[in-house]
């Protein structure tokens, strides 16, 4: 396996190795409970004290308030809790407060929704209020000057998660200047990236976050200024001079203090100039593999550290599947599912198109890169561009025509789009098309130049080309049927005028139950239906009979129960079910695999199936899902010896794969 560059690290980082050894000390030689009067104790509590102290430096604590706790969604729930708690008690006093508790429209989750937690949980009723943002992801400071005479508290952050955007804090903090308005900036993007003096503002409560910057997950920090408000979030032992207690993650703040030591002395971590030259080749790099790319922020508003960018044509899955391929780790800038990727609220905020916002995907890297390791994810970058030209999915001049004939499928949201496709004639028929598949699939048919026959649907007022109910498709004819409720099905087979029920290899049937069939098609006859929701890809009517009787639980293999089982059947095929583009962009390995990406598996089945003796079949991909749902649908079909490798490459060690044609292997 090659070794992967992890581009995520707005996500999360690995750990310092001197923050693991720090951790490893503090659970070795310096044990003891920091509460402790005796001298095992009073080590601890010494370390614990001089991290607390770099990080007063570092961050500017000057007379405020410096704890250690889990991490920033922690600090927020704290610093929220007692903006609201003081506020509440004021009220009570009669005292004049806001009724506003003011946010940013680009705030990450954390803090909206404890907004609105402790709002509802102390019952305050204050109005929660978004704060605009404009094109470049900048709080409104117009907006913010109507809105701080009747604020209550105001949350904005230093840096976007996201887009990398830098906040004008100074900006805020002048529109603030005259108002009662508590102030809570979220700091976890800013630990280490941008220059931070706290005391120096008028900011309340800044939370940071460990794990953002080399350090463990679990431990974090929350200044308070001097002043501000505070009622503990978790009381019992008085720990943290009574903020915060529970006894203290000494061997998160002895690695956070290692990093925290690394900062402060310089040489670990690469310069700001460094950063910005990483992040221009990168850039460029993306430039040269996707020539149409559009960045969704600007540079010289961002952290050096973070890229987020939309590629016209693609989606976020597709961008990231291609990447994880290659052994880059990116993500999505959106939240993303198997079904749909939703559109990012950021973007969305930021007045971006739709298909920027739901398309995006971000890059992000920690100072701690090197030049080494941008340049081969400038590589790799230019590789996966190159893959995806070779798909056709960027552009057909360089697209390699692999034959497309048969039965494919396409899905998308959760709804599935079947093309039957026929080399000899270059005709096509598109079953259950969708409006965002069109310019995927108007490429794919001009690319291999192949003519639409028809366009048609499940649902009735579907148009049909020609007179009578059979259209033939090269050697094959598809034969219109019309069922109850308005609903048609579609069968597809080899015939001479009509298909009769064991002619019928394939029934297109939407949203109709598979016992609606029965009459018309063979028990092994194999069904595909509308919607992931029915199956995800094929099924028949023998195997729903016998669904209740089906036995999965072999059909998981982990790393070692695969060797074992190539050990024992030196026949067994590896198959890849993941996409042609994201094969290519891999660096070839040593396992011998053949390719059946998962939109070309139902054209593979009837093959399979009628092979005796049944040859094991382990279907893998990236995570392990769609080769579940190729093993899941062999298994159903009769297929016993279908088998997915459980996690996918992801979880498998050293699994390097070279892609060889089925003869080769048989």
């Amino acid at each position: 396996m090659n070794n992967e560059i992890y581009l995520d690290g707005n996500a999360t980082t690995c750990v310092l190795p001197a923050a693991i050894d720090a951790a490893v000390q503090a659970m070795g030689e310096r044990f003891g409970n920091p509460s402790s009067t005796h001298g095992t104790g009073l080590k601890a509590r010494a370390m614990m004290d001089e991290v607390r102290q770099r990080a007063t430096r570092l961050l500017g604590v000057g007379t405020g308030r410096l704890m250690f706790n889990s991490g920033a969604t922690e600090g927020i729930q704290t610093a929220v809790l007692s903006a609201l708690v003081s506020l509440r008690e004021r009220r009570a006093r009669g005292e004049a407060v806001g009724t506003l508790l003011v946010y940013g429209a680009t705030e990450h989750k954390a803090v909206p929704e404890a907004l609105a937690h402790w709002n509802r949980l102390l019952g305050l009723d204050f109005e929660l209020v978004k704060l605009p943002v404009d094109g470049e992801g900048r709080h409104d400071l117009e907006a913010l000057r109507e809105l701080a005479r009747d604020a209550a508290l105001v949350c904005t952050m230093a840096a976007n998660n996201e887009t990398g955007v830098m906040s004008d804090l100074a900006g805020i903090e002048a529109v603030l200047k005259y108002a009662k308005a508590l102030w809570l900036v979220d700091c976890v993007q800013g630990l280490g990236k941008l220059a931070l003096n706290l005391s120096a503002t008028r900011i309340d409560y800044a939370p940071f976050s460990g794990h953002k910057l080399y350090a463990p997950k679990g431990i974090g920090m929350l200044y308070v200024r001097e002043g501000a408000p505070f009622t503990p979030l978790i009381m019992g032992g008085g720990q943290e001079t009574g903020l915060r207690s529970g006894t203290e993650n000494m061997a998160g703040i002895a690695a956070l203090g290692a990093v925290l030591a690394a900062l402060e002395q310089g040489g670990t971590f690469r310069t700001h100039g460094e950063l910005q030259g990483y992040r221009a080749a990168l850039a460029e790099s993306l430039r040269r593999a996707f020539p149409d790319i559009v960045f969704n922020a600007p540079f010289d508003k961002a952290l050096p550290t973070t890229l987020n960018f939309s590629v016209p044509g693609l989606s976020s899955k597709e961008l990231l599947d291609v990447f994880d391929a290659a052994n880059v780790r990116v993500s999505a800038g959106s939240a993303c599912s198997a079904a749909k990727a939703a559109p990012s609220y950021v973007l969305d905020a930021m007045g971006l198109p739709e298909w920027r916002s739901s398309s995006a995907v971000r890059m992000s890297f920690g100072p701690l890169a090197d030049e080494a390791m941008i340049d081969e994810a400038c590589a790799r970058i230019e590789r996966c561009g190159q893959a995806l030209r070779s798909a056709g999915l960027l552009s057909e001049e360089h697209a390699d025509a692999q034959a497309l004939d048969g039965v494919l499928q396409l899905s998308a949201g959760g709804v599935h789009t079947w093309l039957v496709c026929d080399e000899a004639s270059r005709r096509c028929v598109v079953i259950d098309h969708q409006d965002e598949m069109s310019e995927r699939i108007d490429g794919l048919l001009r690319r291999h130049g192949y003519t639409l026959a028809a366009r048609l649907c499940t649902r009735e007022g579907s148009s049909w080309p020609v007179d009578g109910d059979v259209l033939r498709i090269g050697g094959q004819l598809l034969q219109r049927l019309v069922l109850n409720a308005g609903q048609l099905a579609y069968l597809l087979g080899d015939g001479v005028d009509r298909l009769s029920a064991s002619e019928v290899a394939y029934a297109f049937t939407g949203d109709a139950a598979s016992h609606e069939l029965a009459r018309w098609v063979s028990p092994e006859t194999l069904l595909c239906p509308a919607r992931e929701a029915q199956n995800a890809c094929c099924t028949s009517l023998r195997a729903e009979a016998q669904l209740a009787r089906g036995s999965y639980a072999d059909m998981q293999l982990d790393s070692a129960s695969l060797e074992a089982l190539l050990l024992s059947h030196p026949n067994a095929l590896l198959v890849d079910v993941r996409e042609r583009y994201e094969q290519a962009a891999c660096i070839p390995g040593g396992r011998a695999a053949v390719s059946v990406p998962l939109s070309r598996l139902a054209d593979e089945l009837p093959g399979w199936l009628s092979t005796q003796p049944q040859v094991p079949l382990v279907f893998f991909c990236r995570s392990g899902n769609r080769s579940a749902k190729a093993a899941l649908c062999l298994r159903r079909l009769g297929y016993a010896s279908a088998y997915t490798l459980n996690g996918g490459l992801a979880l498998a060690a050293d699994f390097g794969v070279r892609h060889v044609s089925l003869h080769e292997l048989m």
